[in-house]
């Protein structure tokens, strides 16, 4: 059994810091007392034992709480150590040590660090040492005191604020019984035991559910096999069909194809031939309408015509040049205009500007001169009643304004200073009158609280002396009992007989090991026969499994054997088939990209179709366009007609204005010379004239045509230049006209052939897609025959693998039950231990029974020592009490003479404190009018030095504004604004003069280069006339070889031939069609059979169905077993439970029957409430504690019910049980302040049972009680056994840390009396 032998403490709590105030406590045995007022540190000793042994730092206290702190050791770290030396349940030494450091962080909690800790053994005389780093040092100690961590810490090291933790809620206190029992494991494999088992058996009910369905996909998989093996020989029967077909069509196509090509090549001679005809009548009707268009025919030669046309086209490029020159020159002068313009632009918008400022600035004159007036007026200031002000004014002015400032500002301090005297001889007054009146009071209180002091006092005595008069009888009532007492006593001593009953203990303790023994051979032989039977289980399952899986294989073989012989030509393994799907993937690759290409040149063809068909339809737009374009400005198709004609009337009107030019002229001077003359004549025909009338009727002739002249020439002119802009229109269409031209004879006859061509190249490429669909398709078809039996031949290369793993199991198997002897049965093994079992129990009930029997008999004698022990003591203190009874009679009539004495004083201080009162009241009202009034008085006079202040700031302001324009000069800068602008005006008037000049030139120009274009065209026309007629002549040539080339095909022989092959073709493919029609129903059908067979619910179907119902029957076999060992291992948590609750309950009657004194409780136990439904398919087995105490039958429950003192001793007791029952290889407990709340009674009994605690165990050499308290009395107590010869005493040194300091038991008997 383990045991502690010394612990050194450091820097923990109120211990010091240094090595030289470490603390060092070595344990007794049988028993340690430490005794210590409060707070000298005699918790800290069990705290570092709980810390030092689990690990586990006190309730409610974090890690640097535990350290002494930093802050009181004046340090900026503390390093904490505690070193324990015990004895393990092995009899080793061994060592441990654990340290901690905290520092201290500036306005921050401390920084706690558990520093590494270090276990030390002494093996075969050598020290080894493991650090924290290496082991779990929590572990090694409870591995090395033999007790779990719950014991530890709620038993052997219980803190002071949770030892009554027996009578707490339900919750915790179960959570702590379970730990303390060691059943949390084996709860939690009976919860993982019910939880498997349930969820066993919903795997059950699911498996039964999918049975339901795997049946039926198993029996529709069947079905959808014949249906398609059905299909597959009528599609061979169409095939047959299909091909003879076939070859009856190829040849009739070929015929086909060879009439179609000569009746093409015929049709397009005779489009071509069209085409021709029609472009030779056009070209021919062009050329006439060109000529018809011309004033005349250029006759010269080409070279001539030629090199006319460059002549004139140079004449003309060199107006242009010049025109553009002069659009230069325009150019520039509009950018000049422009830059003017926008710099007069810039200079009107600064003179308003300028001008808004001075308006401004007259403005601010004005507001300055009206608020100064105000302000003069506002305090009465002389010589500012005329505006406007000059700078002389103006400085008085503020100089005037300042002084006043100062002069208000000194009058308001003066009057602050006034009113604060009076403000202070007031408040002086009253602190006078408070002091007074607040020492009456305390005086008054003072007495007062005196006299309840001694009234009390007094009361007590006289309950003392009333007590004290009815003892004597009692005294002679004490000592006749306390006689009989020992008599009674003395006689009990002499009849027990516990030496005797402790050696038949004794012999049946032998016994019972004997037994113990005998049953642990049973159960070795037990588990060697379960081991034997499992084996031979397991053959029977091994040979059955072996067999499935060969069946498995057969099956495999027969389903696929058909398709992979038809296929590869015989049966192959798993890689064989992969090669050939292998090879097959890369063939319908192949396919694939053949006919991705064929796709892609499909697309190509019909891409360049749409673009094809796109642009014939927008040329024939287009020819559309231009054509109605050309009818809505000549009114016809025959542009150059509508030209010439247009021409002539413009040469007509040119020719009209020129003759009105030149009327003005010449009726001017006809009408000159016939007013001058003296004898007038006709300026025409130079007659002479007879009569005044007559020349006066011609003059008057002339005047009227004379007046005219205008009119009709500026409409002449208007004619004039609306032909010309319809001349120019009709010029721009000559390029449309040549369009049209060519878009009818090349371009669109070009697109309708190319377009032809296109079609047919799809119609060939779709051809060959088809082709290669219908490959592709065959060839896939093949691979996914073959990839749907790839999972069985994997399914069936996994099962020869089993197989051969299954038989090495077997052969393992046979091993192992080979030179076996299986004579002996399961259940005569089982009924010798059953018959062991119950010799056991039997024997141990005999030694619970003497054991009894003992403890009977030790709790008569302790009960009749208490009797004894409690009437001497009351005999004592009857003895003292009757000693004081004259002492208190003299202090009762003293006190009573004092408390008269203080009534008269606190009467007298309380009349003297009423007119107090009332005065300091009146002279409080006085201060607060004083103050009010003060604070009106300020406030009046900072409003007007603020006004004042305010408008003197307004005009300082606005004098700012007048001194900074008139600064800035901004009156000369306005006026150099405007001298700016009118030059700039002036320059612009210039530059927009030579840009009308510009214009004009430009129009001259343009009137020359417009009269060279009519030349221009003319020669264009005779050119293009020359160009049309060689084109005419090789038209005419080619028709004719194309006339010839058709003359030698027989067309109508070929038609005839081709209606023919076309019926016979037609019928065939009839026939071919009705059966490929039927081919494809039956593929599709075929392929939908394979798809549905390969869907998951069908492919595996049959394998499913097996393995679901492998699985269910397995499974359910397996819940049973898991029931039976549920039931097994909770009958024997129960048994285990009962028994150790048996043997508490049994030592706490015992202990409270010694130690408790009052009769209102006959004894206490801990009552487990079982929940009895234990099956795995039901909620597991809870115990529910609860501490009870009994009187005359009836339990009742402690907690809530009981005073704090029974509370006390019943948890004491409950853990001086659990230590006598659980403590087995750990003879440690450690008991802190036992005596809380307890009587002197209990105190006495509790001493008295913790010494027989201390006999009975004192045969155990390791046994220790740690006792720690600061009741020296108890301590006395137990100082009379001989178990306690000194005892250690802890006090804090000048310093206030803890020191631990070894006395003798003598001594603290001297030092308590």
């Amino acid at each position: 059994m383990s045991k502690i032998d010394k612990m050194s403490i450091m820097g923990v709590r109120s211990f010091g810091v240094d090595d030289r105030e470490k603390q060092v406590i070595t344990f007794f045995s049988p028993l340690t007392v430490l005794v210590g007022p409060n707070g000298a540190g005699k918790t800290t000793i069990i705290e570092c034992l709980k810390y030092i042994t689990s690990g586990d730092f006190p309730p409610g206290s974090k890690g640097y709480a535990f350290v002494h702190d930093p802050k009181d050791a004046h340090e900026s770290e503390v390093r904490a150590q505690i070193r324990l030396q015990f004895t393990d349940v092995n009899g080793e030494k061994v060592a441990v040590q654990r340290s901690m450091l905290v520092t201290q962080k500036a306005k921050k909690n401390p920084d706690f660090k558990t520093l590494e800790g270090v276990i030390t053994r002494l093996k075969h005389g050598e020290k080894v040492s493991l650090s924290s780093k290496c082991v779990e040092i929590d572990r090694e100690m409870i591995s090395a005191l033999g007790v779990n961590k719950a014991v530890l810490s709620n038993v052997i090291f219980c803190h002071q604020e949770d030892s009554n933790w027996p009578l707490c809620e339900g919750k915790p206190l179960k959570e702590k019984f379970d730990a303390i029992f060691s059943a949390t494991r084996y709860i939690k494999a009976l919860e993982n035991l019910r939880k498997l088992r349930t969820d066993q058996a919903a795997v059950v009910k699911s498996c039964q559910t999918e049975l339901i369905y795997l049946r039926r996909n198993k029996e529709k998989a069947q079905e959808i096999k014949d249906l398609q093996d059905s299909k597959e020989t009528q599609l061979a029967a169409s095939k047959d069909s299909v091909q003879k077909i076939e070859s009856q069509v190829e040849p009739l196509e070929k015929r086909l194809d060879d009439i179609d090509d000569n009746l093409g090549n015929v049709m397009k001679l005779d489009n071509d031939i069209k085409a021709l005809d029609s472009r030779k009548k056009q070209m021919e009707e062009d050329n006439q309408e060109l000529e018809e268009k011309m004033e005349q025919v250029f006759q010269g030669s080409d070279d001539q015509l030629q090199e006319m046309y460059q002549n004139h086209q140079r004449t003309v490029r060199e107006k242009e040049r010049r025109l553009a020159d002069c659009q230069k020159e325009q150019e520039r002068a509009g950018r000049v205009c422009q830059k003017l313009d926008g710099v007069k632009s810039d200079l009107l918008v600064k003179q308003g500007g300028l001008q808004e400022e001075s308006s401004r600035h007259a403005q601010s004159v004005k507001d300055r001169d009206a608020q100064v007036r105000a302000l003069s007026s506002y305090l009465e200031l002389d010589g500012y009643d005329r505006t406007p002000f000059n700078e002389r004014q103006l400085q008085s002015f503020h100089r005037q304004v300042k002084d006043r400032l100062e002069q208000d500002r000194e009058a308001a301090k003066q009057l602050t200073r006034d009113m604060q005297e009076r403000e202070q001889q007031k408040q002086q007054s009253v602190d006078e009158l408070r002091d007074k009146k607040t020492a009456l009071e305390s005086t008054v209180g003072l007495k007062r609280d005196l006299q309840e002091r001694k009234e009390q006092e007094l009361r007590g005595v006289k309950a003392d002396l009333q007590r004290l008069e009815g003892s004597m009888g009692r005294l002679k009532e004490l000592e006749a009992e306390l006689a009989r007492a020992e008599r009674e006593l003395e006689s009990a001593v002499r009849s027990f007989n516990v030496e005797e009953l402790k050696a038949e203990v004794a012999e049946l303790q032998k016994e019972k090991a004997e037994l113990d023994r005998a049953q642990r051979r049973l159960d070795q032989q037990m588990e060697t026969l379960n081991t034997h039977t499992t084996a031979r289980t397991q053959m029977d399952m091994l040979k059955k499994d072996k067999v499935e899986k060969e069946d498995q294989v057969r099956k495999i073989k027969a389903r696929h054997s058909e398709d992979l012989v038809s296929l590869l030509g015989h049966f192959p393994n798993k890689k064989e088939l992969d090669d050939w799907i292998y090879a097959k993937s890369r063939e319908i690759h192949g396919t694939r990209d053949k006919l991705a290409k064929l796709n892609k040149e499909l697309a190509s063809g019909e891409q360049n179709k749409s673009h094809c068909a796109a642009e014939l339809r927008r040329k024939e737009q287009q020819l559309q366009a231009d054509e109605e374009k050309l009818f809505q400005a000549c009114g016809s198709q025959d542009l150059e007609q509508d030209l010439g004609r247009l021409q002539e009337e413009l040469e007509k009107t040119s020719k009209q204005r020129a003759m009105l030019a030149g009327a003005t002229a010449v009726y001017s001077q006809f009408i000159s010379q016939l007013t001058e003359e003296h004898e007038p004549c006709c300026p025409v025909c130079q007659r002479t004239f007879q009569a005044e009338a007559d020349l006066q009727e011609v003059i008057g002739d002339m005047q009227s045509k004379l007046r005219l002249v205008p009119d009709k020439l500026k409409s002449t002119e208007q004619e004039l230049k609306r032909k010309e802009r319809r001349r120019d229109d009709m010029m721009a269409l000559k390029p449309v006209r040549l369009s049209i031209v060519e878009l009818k004879e090349k371009e669109l006859p070009e697109l309708r052939n190319r377009l032809q061509s296109v079609n047919r190249d799809i119609e060939r490429l779709k051809a060959e897609v088809e082709e290669q669909e219908t490959l592709q398709s065959t060839l896939m078809s093949e691979e996914d025959t073959a990839k749907a039996c790839v999972p069985g031949l994997t399914l069936m290369d996994r099962y020869l693998s089993e197989l051969k793993e299954v038989d090495r199991k077997l052969a393992q198997q046979a091993t192992k039950l080979q030179g076996v002897d299986l004579s002996r049965t399961m259940q005569q093994v089982n009924q010798e231990k059953q018959e062991t079992q119950h010799r056991l129990d039997t024997t141990s009930s005999k030694v619970e029974l003497k054991r009894k029997l003992i403890q009977d008999q030790q709790v008569q004698e302790q009960g009749l020592l208490a009797a004894v022990n409690e009437t001497r003591a009351e005999k004592l203190q009857i003895g003292s009490d009757m000693q004081r009874q004259q002492q208190l009679a003299e202090q009762s009539a003293e006190f009573s003479t004092e408390i008269q004495a203080l009534q008269r004083d606190i009467q007298e201080a309380e009349e003297q404190v009423f007119p107090l009162a009332a005065a300091l009241e009146k002279l409080q009202q006085e201060k607060q009018e004083l103050l009010g009034c003060k604070r009106q008085k300020q406030e009046e006079a900072q409003e007007k030095i603020n006004s004042i202040n305010d408008k003197a700031k307004k005009i300082s302001a606005l004098e700012s504004q007048i001194t900074k324009y008139i600064e800035d000069g901004k009156d000369d800068h306005k006026e150099q604004k405007e001298r700016e602008l009118q030059e700039t005006t002036c320059q612009l008037h210039e530059a927009e003069k030579q840009r009308e000049k510009i214009s004009k030139e430009m129009g001259s120009i343009r009137q020359d280069i417009d009269t060279q274009k009519v030349q221009e065209r003319w020669l264009q026309d005779n050119l293009t006339l020359r160009k049309r007629m060689e084109e005419l002549k090789e038209v005419t040539a080619k028709r004719l070889a194309l006339v010839k080339d058709m003359g030698n095909m027989k067309v109508m022989e070929l038609r005839t031939e081709r209606r023919e092959a076309e019926g016979r073709v037609e019928e065939l493919k009839k026939n071919r069609s009705v059966a490929l029609g039927r081919q494809r129903g039956f593929e599709e059908e075929i392929l939908r059979c394979r798809k549905e067979l390969r869907e998951d619910d069908y492919r595996l179907a049959k394998e499913r169905y097996r393995d679901k119902m492998i699985v269910m029957r397995t499974t359910e076999l397996a819940n049973k077993d898991l029931d039976i060992y549920y039931k097994a291992l909770d009958l024997t948590i129960m048994r285990f439970h009962t028994m150790k609750m048996d043997e508490i309950n049994k030592i706490i009657r015992d202990l409270w029957r010694s130690t408790y004194r009052g009769q209102d409780i006959e004894y206490v136990e801990i009552r487990t409430d079982a929940d009895e439904n234990s099956s795995a398919g039901i909620k597991r087995r809870t115990f529910n504690y609860r501490v009870v105490m009994v009187k005359g039958g009836t339990a009742l429950d402690m907690r809530g019910r009981c005073s704090a003192g029974q509370k006390v001793l019943a948890s004491l007791i409950i853990r001086l049980a659990l230590a006598e029952t659980f403590c087995l290889n750990c003879g440690i407990l450690a008991l802190d302040e036992p005596t809380t709340n307890l009587d002197r009674e209990n105190i006495e009994s509790l001493a008295h049972a913790l010494v027989e605690i201390i006999k009975s165990r004192s045969s155990q050499r390791n046994f220790q009680l740690l006792i720690i308290t600061h009741d020296e009395d108890f301590v006395e107590l137990l100082g009379r056994s001989s178990y306690v010869e000194h005892f250690y005493r802890i006090r804090k040194n000048a310093d206030q840390c803890s020191e631990i300091t070894k006395c003798s038991i003598s001594s603290l008997s001297s030092y308590v009396n």
